[in-house]
């Protein structure tokens, strides 16, 4: 008898394959952009940001990554659309008249639209033109409410958006398609055109307590991982730019390198004895007028002397001001700022909004490229979020700067009757490699007034975890140490014969 074996047939692995949008954020939280010669559907309400979503895909796709694209719009005109790009550094324009991109609008009439013989042959055949002409790779269609408004037969609004689809798929481009969410809670008004996408993107733009944000979120992705949650997005000079900008993943460098504090005296209390840890972060906690921000300063300034930019975020003082204080207990910044070694940003988080402001902080990161950044105080950023948007905020400005080996020194203001081991308002404790408290306590009679400070912890180092006295003068900041603190009381106190310890020494 014959034995009959089967041939092992090899399994072809297909992949998907995917379009870069150029968007920042975006192509991080897809794991790649848009899925590539299929079509995606952008959903959002009025004021959103969908019509700009689809330019700035096509404008990014024409400078970045060499591939024209086409925009047909059913609701605004050429110049409409120049006026909308105007207040961005988007060159629209110029594109077009490279023939990088084509703008192509199309009137829609009542008297053009009869169900009864309803089809697109017009708008595929200006299409196809539209692409032929310049080898378009990108296509953008806004909106498809205004393509199919009026069509109330269901059956003939279903077979000509699947043709529809199935057109922009077969000319092998990659295309967006701009929508409008429906009362029953769909991602269109007629509900259809979710089903036929491989991918649904959908925007929002909220208010809550006064405070407006944009959030984008990726709905459905056919073949493909991405990001579930809900991601803030800003709209600037520069486009889109979605929130977090880099990924949040655990991935910084870890190093043994020390930097120092600014205080001679207060790095004596790492038993290195060389201060805190490069690219860590340090939070310095306390009420209002016990040193908060002079450790900043301290700090920034001993990064400038180290040839190192430093960037500073000052949000309840000016410049001018900071300047100011600092010099009078010996803390000159103005040099390093002429030097250009020293930058404050002065401005209050309300003026920006929390994603506006993080967006604000990565520009200038990226411009100014600083080894080392002070944040003072995190406590004013309370006021523009709750309490979860705060502390997802300063995570991933922590990343950001992580990332690069930049050290961070923030400050956090707490309250007067501060007793409990928490980071203050903010409880971001667990994000912070060096906890720093500062505080101001009173003698037994209620008459004088110590600074005092201690370390709670710094993560891989050992560190003195005594409270000490330190003074601020002319000269600048000196910790004393608690066995000097105590000598020197001693001293103040007089010689007495009677205590024990002197008796001995006499």
């Amino acid at each position: 008898m014959t034995k009959i074996t089967r041939e092992k047939i090899p399994v072809k692995h297909y992949k998907l394959l995917k379009c870069l949008t150029g968007i920042k954020g975006f192509d991080e939280i897809t794991e790649g952009g848009l899925p590539k010669n299929r079509t995606t559907l952008v959903s959002g309400n009025a004021g959103s940001g969908k019509t700009l979503f689809g330019i700035d895909f096509l404008i990014k796709g024409a400078t970045d990554y060499k591939e024209p694209g086409i925009l047909m719009s059913f609701e605004e005109t050429e110049d409409e659309l120049y006026k909308d790009v105007a207040s961005l550094n988007m060159d629209l324009p110029a594109l077009v008249s490279r023939k990088k991109i084509v703008l192509e609008h199309v009137i829609l009439d009542r008297k053009d639209i009869q169900e009864t013989d309803f089809n697109l042959e017009g708008i595929f055949v200006r299409l196809e033109e539209a692409i032929d002409s310049i080898g378009a790779k990108r296509v953008v269609l806004d909106s498809i409410e205004s393509l199919f408004a009026g069509i109330t037969d269901l059956g003939i609004l279903r077979l000509e958006i699947k043709r529809l689809f199935r057109w922009l798929k077969e000319k092998q481009v990659t295309a967006i398609v701009t929508g409008e969410p429906g009362k029953d809670g769909s991602y269109t008004r007629h509900g259809l055109e979710a089903y036929v996408s491989d991918c649904i993107i959908l925007l929002d733009n909220r208010v809550r307590d006064q405070i407006a944000t944009r959030r984008i979120r990726v709905i459905k992705y056919r073949g493909s991982k991405h990001g579930t949650s809900e991601y803030p997005f800003v709209i600037d000079d520069e486009g889109l730019s979605v929130i977090p900008i880099t990924s949040a993943g655990l991935e910084q460098p870890g190093t043994d390198r020390r930097v120092s504090t600014g205080i001679p005296s207060f790095d004596k209390l790492f038993k290195t004895g060389k201060g805190y840890t490069r690219g860590s972060t340090i939070l310095a906690s306390g009420t209002a007028g016990c040193g908060k921000t002079s450790f900043g300063a301290a700090f920034a300034l001993a990064s400038c002397k180290r040839g190192e930019r430093c960037l500073i975020f000052s949000y309840e003082e000016s410049a001018g001001q900071l300047v100011q204080n600092m010099k009078s207990i010996g803390i000159d910044l103005a040099p390093w700022i002429k030097k250009g070694l020293l930058m404050i940003v002065a401005l209050r988080p309300s003026f920006l909004g929390l994603e506006m402001h993080l967006l604000n902080v990565y520009k200038l990161v990226d411009s100014f490229k600083p080894k080392a950044v002070v944040v003072d105080p995190l406590t004013s950023l309370l006021g523009q979020g709750g309490q979860h948007e705060v502390t997802s905020l300063i995570t991933r400005m922590i990343d950001l700067l992580k990332s690069r080996g930049i050290t961070m020194f923030f400050t956090s203001l707490v309250s007067a009757n501060f007793q409990s081991n928490t980071s203050g308002e903010i409880g971001v404790s667990s994000v912070i490699d060096t906890w720093i408290v500062v505080r101001m306590v009173e003698d037994d009679e209620g008459r004088k007034r110590t600074r005092e400070v201690f370390i709670v912890k710094s993560r891989g180092t050992n560190h003195d975890s005594d409270v000490h006295k330190f003074i601020m003068s002319d000269d600048g900041i000196n910790v004393i140490p608690y066995a000097e603190s105590k000598l020197s009381t001693n001293k103040n106190k007089g010689f007495d014969k009677n205590v024990p310890e002197n008796k001995k020494n006499k």
